[in-house]
């Protein structure tokens, strides 16, 4: 039987939905763009066509507390490009949020739309920012033991005082409260009361635009360490040398800090001794009776785990080499928690990053670990100009240009230009942390400095010169350096009173070497509360000199009322100046002392005199320094001003100085070899560095001694 054609050729008159569809799509498609050319619209397509919108441009109006640039980051219209309703209004809450975390919260944002020319549309965001609602008060109740003050100041919450409008630390935000309450816990668990519990209310006064944060504190019991010991199944463990990294004494006062902070130091310990796999931690066995912790670290072979891998993240500059070297173990070395942590605090004193995050995930077998480590880059250069006034220099300025992180090698580099009523300097300074992948570290110091003819100084020096140096590691707390460089100095005397000890034009080059040692064990290196600072300075200087000059100085901090913030220090320095070949000491080359040694006493203004009052200088002295520091009662922690008493004694000598050609020794300049005074002081830590104002009544002087009552100066630590 004859088959029909309709059926033989059925496969290509069968209907495939997909091929209908297509054409479907194409048809409209078609139509729709016949359409808009013709002006007629069609539903559907211009539904599609204004939801998929391009922004031309996105503005903002009536913004004064956060910068265009900033807000800019906060818009996902300028991110992606294409309008919609949605985005919108979800732009206008990110605005609203970013205001209220900095205390704006009334403010009010709304936005419009504009079309342009080419068919785009211009998004304006007008914000009403209002008034900004300030921390009126922080008020704590239940807090016995310890005062309101060092409670506030333990915390990142502010109230409002006299630099908010610059710091602006006194925005109420429930995530930072939050992250305080846990803070003012650990502050207690630090200072013997583990079991202390904080709590808090907010209150916002609409009167005072302005908000009340109540905290409530039950501390519980105090408690100090009774017995330390320490055991472990470890055999060959040297435990005397771990003995050394405890930092809970018998009758200490607990503090969860020296626990964890002993833990990790006593495991770095064992691992250094060979011991990689060491795990270590503490039995507490509490005394209700006595107020005390019995200790017992217990040191034991933990499991074998092996780092597989380091992941790095977050590092847009920084290279990765950077952020591994400081960690004391690489991909394939022991796992060991103690080192993980040192490593974070290695990257976290580095300054290059606001945040560090280290997680770990399990490795392609049981025994091996992932180390993932997450990072947050900070600014890490410095540029601008800085104004200030010394008493003993004037007004001072200086332009400069500051990189930690040169090239996101870690480097450090600086350039700067100073200047001031006694002179002019220029400076430059680059510093290699690693030097050829090392621990050792490398640098270049190079200067010209000019310094005029002045009422303390009878004649001025052009010094150019500079210095090679290498940094050496010895201990965790003990560090060497060793140095070599030379000066090129000119002096200038062309003005009357002329100097009887060099002459206008006179040329002095020098070559030096030496080497330094440095202690440093402080609790907190710019305010700290514990430790010691020392360096000891040891250099030969030679060419058209031949002497050996040492300095050493050292500061040791206590704790006087913790808990209230009286911290006591202890300064000693001393220096000598020796003559190699046994003749003069040239008063180019001599020790220039002043307020730095004895304050009350102005720069240069201590020490031997010809009789027309020219300045000799010192071939060497020893000092003295107690000083106590406070907090200032009333006032608030953020303003940054604290009080300080001092006393300060010291002993000057002056053999050894150059022949005088023909001028006098003045005999009231050195009828008294002591010195000393006492005095008070204000301290600012400011926004520009550390400032502080003495003020000194002298009580040991020789006769033509220089004093002054009132000195402005930069604060430093020795």
């Amino acid at each position: 039987m004859a088959i029909p054609r309709a059926v033989a050729e059925g496969k290509n008159n069968m209907i495939y939905p997909t091929k209908l569809m297509r054409g479907a799509v194409s048809a409209i498609a078609i139509l729709g763009a016949s359409s808009l050319a013709a002006g007629v619209p069609v539903v559907g397509a211009v539904a599609a066509y204004a939801q998929e919108q391009l922004v031309a441009s996105v503005l903002f109006e009536g913004n004064r507390a956060i910068q265009d640039s900033k807000l800019v980051d906060m818009v996902d219209l300028s991110s992606s490009g294409i309008f919609s309703q949605a985005r919108l209004a979800a732009d206008v809450e990110s605005i609203r949020r970013a205001y209220d975390a900095q205390g704006y919260r009334g403010v009010t944002v709304t936005a419009r739309t504009e079309a342009t020319a080419d068919s785009r549309v211009r998004v304006i965001f007008q914000i009403n920012e209002g008034n900004r609602s300030g921390i009126a008060g922080i008020n704590f109740t239940g807090n016995n033991a310890i005062g309101s003050g060092n409670l506030k100041g333990a915390m990142l919450t502010k109230e409002t005082g006299l630099l908010s409008w610059l710091v602006r630390d006194d925005s109420y935000d429930e995530r930072k409260l939050a992250v305080d309450r846990e803070r003012l816990r650990l502050y207690y668990a630090n200072r013997g009361y583990p079991d202390a519990q904080v709590n808090s209310v907010v209150e916002f006064d609409a009167a005072r635009n302005a908000y009340f944060i109540n905290v409530t504190v039950n501390e519980g019991q105090r408690y100090k360490i009774g017995n330390v010991g320490i055991e472990t199944s470890i055999s060959g463990l040297n435990t005397d040398a771990l003995r050394g990294t405890v930092r809970t004494g018998k009758g200490s006062t607990y503090s969860a800090d020296a626990l964890q902070k002993s833990i990790e130091a006593m495991a770095y310990e064992a691992t250094a001794q060979g011991y990689s796999f060491a795990d270590v931690r503490a039995r507490l066995d509490r005394d209700v009776a006595t107020g005390t912790f019995n200790v017992t670290y217990l040191v034991d072979e933990g499991a074998r785990i092996y780092v597989e891998r380091i992941n790095i993240s977050g590092n847009v500059k920084s290279r990765d080499f950077v952020i591994r070297r400081e960690f004391d173990f690489a991909e394939g070395d022991a796992f060991n928690r103690s080192m993980v942590v040192r490593g974070r605090q290695n990257l976290e004193n580095l300054g290059y990053f606001t945040k560090v995050d280290i997680s770990t995930a399990q490795g392609s077998s049981a025994d091996k670990i992932i180390l993932n480590i997450n990072v947050e880059e900070g600014p890490t250069g410095e540029y601008g100009a800085t104004a200030g006034y010394s008493t003993s220099d004037g007004i001072l300025g200086e332009l400069s240009l500051t990189e930690r992180n040169f090239l996101g090698r870690g480097q450090y580099l600086r350039a700067a230009i100073g200047a001031s009523e006694s002179g002019r300097t220029f400076d430059f300074s680059f510093t290699e942390p690693r030097f050829m992948g090392t621990r050792v570290s490398a640098g270049i110091d190079a200067y010209h400095r000019i310094s005029d003819e002045n009422s303390n100084s009878f004649y001025g020096t052009q010094a150019t010169g500079g210095q090679l140096r290498f940094g050496i590691p010895i201990t965790s707390a003990l560090s060497s350096s060793v140095f070599v460089g030379g000066e090129h100095k000119v002096i200038a005397d062309a003005k009357d009173p002329y100097s009887a000890l060099v002459d206008d034009g006179q040329v002095f080059n020098k070559a030096f070497v030496g080497y330094s040692l440095t202690w440093n064990s402080l609790n907190d290196q710019k305010k700290p509360s514990e430790g010691l600072l020392a360096t000891f300075t040891q250099q030969y200087i030679g060419w058209d000199h031949n002497l050996l000059k040492t300095e050493a100085r050292g500061r040791y901090f206590m704790p006087l009322i913790p808990d209230a913030g009286v911290v006591g220090s202890v300064r000693a320095q001393a220096g000598i100046i020796n003559s190699m070949d046994g003749g003069a000491v040239p008063a180019v080359e001599a020790f220039s002392a002043g307020s730095q040694l004895v304050r009350g006493f102005q720069g240069r203004g201590v020490g031997p005199r010809l009789d027309n009052g020219e300045y000799l200088g010192m071939t060497y002295y020893a000092g003295i320094s107690a000083e106590v520091q406070f907090p200032i009662p009333g006032l608030p922690e953020s303003y940054g001003l604290s009080g300080a008493v001092f006393a300060d004694a010291a002993y000057v000598g002056s053999e050894h100085l150059p022949g005088l050609g023909g001028g006098a020794l003045a005999a009231g300049s050195v009828d008294e070899p002591w010195k000393a005074s006492v005095g008070a002081s204000l301290i600012w830590d400011s926004p520009f560095g550390p400032l502080r104002g003495d003020v000194a009544h002298v009580l040991n002087k020789a006769t033509d001694d220089r004093t002054q009552v009132f000195q402005f100066t930069i604060s430093s630590l020795l």
